[in-house]
């Protein structure tokens, strides 16, 4: 106990002296004026003012210069080399300042037609690329940019809700559309949630919903494709994926509002049709349309995925051919080098487009808007239809160029007098069958039953009869059916009836 009480006494005696000095430092500060208490997250006053806080909104900002993983195709990559060199030669003329101004002009001038002469000669695989490209514009940076206000609604009222299309109701220069569309992922992150823009039948059901929305309350319908086709994945079947994309086949024909669809990167299969049916279909200069992706149809005429550049070329899916063919009705342009290349600039060409054409169907009403509708898919597609025999085409395709031909009653332009006889069959068949359902009949060819069977009470007989003998057999002992029936008269009928 002594010990520790010397040792708090040292204690002590050491502490006096700090104390006094303490406060001997303290007293003067006591007479100056206390600063307003900030909050802990306010910045210090640094040199230079602000600056701080313009470095790091400069982060958030547009960039100025491409981004050094940003993908290349291989076609583009001498375009990039000129460009680099274009900086380059801009740096060290600003560094030693040297006015290479004229040089400059004449170096971006060459660029810019060698970015020109490259893209107006894409073949259709250097197209599909472009359409694939990971920069490509998707459709929520769309909507974003040609809409004065968007708002974004989700779920197919059934619990469910698919990332990989996007719906909602935006305003573009003061008219409300209801807005849908497939989403991409800008990394794998992204792709992973939105399945790489392959919708589920919750998402074609959700699509669905908001153009009877739409339909209900007379919103305009613009749709944005961008997908490889949709998900045909075991559970999306499951769930019905046929039968999602049928039923928005059938209800899109019956909308009483305008649709305008945008293919704006690639549009594959029914997983495109299924918000593709439009009064208008637009297509931008360098996205593809397709039945089925090149990969794929080479895998099944080829039995290989190396042919898939052969499938491409065969395919006509490019934006040119596609409007040849009827299939597109309108190119969208792009600014030279691709919307991916200058998004800013492709956003204003689609926005005037799409007003452009909505513009023609906003003077038309319910009706006509329908009946546009169901003209626009009736007349695509090329068909011939002719008596051949034998199915030697060539040969009778060449006879019907070199025939001056007759015509049928109506007026109809037929090769011979049997094709035209056979024209006027057909015809006389059709008003036939069109009478028939407008009369409401119930059979057509009425089935007439065997002679005997009709007349009242023979078939009770014959089942009594075959009852008798059933207990028969039973009471004999003759338990299999194979048993042969008693000779009688009333035998004879029995075995008749069965």
């Amino acid at each position: 106990m002594q010990v520790l009480k010397s040792k708090t006494l040292i204690s002590d005696a050491a502490k006096a002296p700090r104390a006094a000095a303490r406060s001997t430092v303290a007293r003067p500060s006591v007479k100056v004026q206390a600063a307003p208490r900030l909050p802990p997250d306010t910045p210090k006053e640094r040199e230079g003012g602000r600056e701080w806080l313009g470095t790091i909104l400069s982060r958030f900002g547009p960039v100025k210069d491409k981004a050094q993983n940003t993908t290349t195709l291989e076609f583009e990559k001498p375009l990039l080399e000129l460009d680099k060199r274009i900086k380059e030669v801009r740096k060290v003329a600003e560094e030693n300042g040297v006015d290479v101004s004229a040089s400059i002009a004449e170096l971006e001038g060459r660029a810019k037609q060698l970015r020109k002469e490259t893209y107006s000669r894409l073949t259709p695989v250097q197209r599909l690329q472009v359409a694939r490209h990971p920069n490509r514009p998707t459709c929520l940076d769309i909507i974003l940019n040609i809409t004065d206000k968007f708002v974004e609604l989700h779920g197919d009222r059934a619990g469910l809700d698919d990332p990989a299309i996007v719906c909602g109701i935006g305003s573009i220069n003061g008219t409300p559309f209801m807005m849908i569309g497939h989403q991409k992922g800008r990394n794998t992150k992204e792709n992973i949630r939105r399945n790489f823009g392959m919708p589920q039948p919750n998402g074609y059901r959700k699509a669905l919903r908001f153009m009877r929305h739409a339909d209900k309350f007379g919103l305009p319908i613009i749709t944005f494709v961008d997908t490889p086709g949709a998900y045909a994945g075991k559970t999306a079947e499951e769930l019905g994926q046929g039968e999602a994309i049928a039923v928005n086949l059938r209800e899109m024909f019956g909308l009483r509002v305008p649709i305008i669809s945008v293919v704006i990167g690639e549009g594959g299969s029914g997983g495109a049709l299924a918000i593709g049916c439009a009064n208008r279909n637009l297509i931008m200069e360098n996205a593809v349309y397709y039945v089925a992706s090149p990969e794929a149809c080479a895998a099944i005429l080829w039995k290989s995925r190396s042919a898939a550049g052969e499938a491409t070329e065969a395919l006509r899916i490019t934006s040119a051919e596609l409007v040849k063919f009827g299939v597109m009705d309108h190119i969208v342009p792009e600014p030279l080098g691709g919307a991916h290349s200058d998004p800013l600039a492709a956003f204003p060409m689609i926005k005037e487009t799409i007003l452009n054409v909505y513009s023609e169907y906003a003077v038309m009403s319910e009706e006509e808007i329908k009946l546009d509708r169901y003209a626009k898919f009736r007349k695509l597609g090329q068909f011939q239809e002719f008596v051949v025999k034998g199915g030697d085409w060539r040969n009778a395709l060449a006879e019907r160029a070199a025939t001056s031909g007759t015509t049928t009653k109506s007026g109809a332009w037929a090769a011979t007098e049997a094709e035209a006889r056979y024209i006027e069959q057909l015809v006389d068949a059709d008003e036939k069958w069109e009478k028939l359902m407008a009369e409401g009949a119930e059979w057509l060819n009425k089935p007439v039953q065997p002679p005997g069977l009709g007349r009242s009470g023979i078939m009770d007989v014959a089942v009594s009869m075959v009852e008798a003998r059933r207990r028969k057999q039973q009471q004999a002992g003759q338990v299999h059916k194979s048993a042969p029936a008693p000779a009688s008269s009333n035998g004879a009928v029995v075995n008749a009836a069965v």
